[in-house]
C-alpha cells in the first residue's frame, strides 16, 4: 500500500501541491488534471526524485525515504521522455538496464523475452530503436519499467503523442498488468483512462479534488448534461462542452442545472466531468458553477 499523508510541495513562495492526502492499493489509478496542476511534481515525489516540503509518503507504513533502495527495488517508472541509446536494439536496451537495476543474470534473458512478448515486440527485438515508431519506443519504455515486476508502476504522459492504435494496445496492455499491483497513469487524454481506471485521481487548485470511480464522477452530473441543435438559444446558465454532427445538423452538448425544453438529456462523461471541474482554468466558455 503507497499513502501519501499530508504532502506539502512549495519551491519557495511558489506552492506547487498543497495537503495532498491520498492511499493507493492494487490496481489502475487515473492521476488527472490540466498542464500545471502539479501531476509531475506528485509523480516526482512518488519516485523520490523530488522530495516534499512538508508530509511524507509511506510503503506498507515505512517512509519510502527510509527504505532506499528497497524502495527502488518494488517501483517501475516511465518518465514523459525516457533516455534510450538509439543504436541499441531493444534486447540489447533492456539487458542495459537489467544490470543497473540489478537483475539476476540468470534470469535475465528470459525476463527480457517475457517483456517483449507482452509489449508485443518479440518479432522487433533486435532491430535498432532509431527505426522505431512513437508507439513502439512507449513499449519498450513499458518493458524497461516493468523489468524488476515491481508492484508500483508509475507512468507520467505515457501516451502522449501516440496515434489512436497505439493508445488502445497501451490501454489493454495496462489494464492486463495492474492485476498485482499498484499502477498510476498520469496523464490529461480523459480516454486514456476513462475505461481502465478503478479511481481517478483529480488535482485542482495544487489541492487533492477528489479521489473517486470513474462512475461516481459522471454520476455527480447526471440529469445536468444534454444536446439541443446549434442555434436553439439557451436561456439558462450553462457551460458549452462541445459540438457534434447528427446528419446534417449539428448538436450543442451542455451542462445546465435545468435542461432547456428542446433539449434531451445524455450521459454524462468523464470528459464532460473534466470540462466542468476544470472550466475556469480552461478559460473557456461562459460557465457557472452550480
Amino acid at each position: 500500500m503507497l499513502t501519501v499523508d499530508h504532502v506539502t510541495k512549495k519551491y519557495g513562495r511558489f506552492t506547487a501541491l498543497e495537503e495532498v492526502s491520498i492511499t493507493f492499493s492494487d490496481g489502475v489509478y487515473g492521476l488527472l488534471a490540466p498542464n500545471g496542476a502539479g501531476k509531475t511534481t506528485l509523480i516526482k515525489m512518488l519516485t523520490t526524485l523530488l522530495f516534499p516540503t512538508a508530509g511524507q509518503i509511506l510503503w506498507n507504513g515505512t517512509e519510502i525515504t527510509a527504505l532506499g533502495a528497497r524502495y527502488r527495488d518494488i517501483l517501475g517508472y516511465l518518465p514523459q521522455q525516457f533516455g534510450y541509446y538509439k543504436n541499441d536494439t531493444p534486447r540489447q536496451f533492456l539487458r542495459y538496464l537489467a544490470a543497473l537495476k540489478a537483475v539476476p543474470r540468470t534470469q535475465t534473458d528470459r525476463r527480457i523475452d517475457e517483456l517483449l512478448s507482452l509489449v508485443s515486440l518479440s518479432d522487433a527485438a533486435d532491430m535498432k530503436m532509431k527505426k522505431f515508431s512513437g508507439g513502439m519506443l512507449q513499449r519498450v519504455g513499458i518493458a524497461q519499467a516493468m523489468l524488476n515486476d515491481p508492484k508500483l508502476l508509475i507512468l507520467d504522459e505515457p501516451t502522449a503523442g501516440l496515434d489512436p492504435k497505439e493508445r488502445v494496445r497501451f490501454r489493454n496492455m495496462i489494464h492486463s498488468l495492474a492485476q498485482d499491483r499498484i499502477v498510476i497513469l498520469s496523464t490529461h487524454i480523459v480516454s486514456d483512462i476513462e475505461t481502465i481506471a478503478q479511481q481517478v485521481v483529480m488535482l485542482r487548485d495544487h489541492r487533492l479534488y477528489c479521489c473517486e470511480p470513474p462512475q461516481r464522477i459522471c454520476g455527480s452530473l447526471r440529469g445536468k448534461v444534454c444536446e439541443l441543435p446549434a442555434g436553439i438559444p439557451v436561456h439558462v446558465p450553462h457551460l458549452l462542452l462541445g459540438e457534434r454532427q447528427d446528419g446534417e445538423n449539428t448538436m450543442h452538448r451542455l451542462i445546465c442545472e435545468a435542461p432547456p425544453p428542446d433539449a434531451h438529456a445524455v450521459t454524462p462523461t468523464l470528459e464532460d466531468a473534466f470540462l466542468y471541474v476544470y472550466q475556469d482554468e480552461e478559460g473557456g466558455n461562459a460557465a457557472v458553477s452550480f
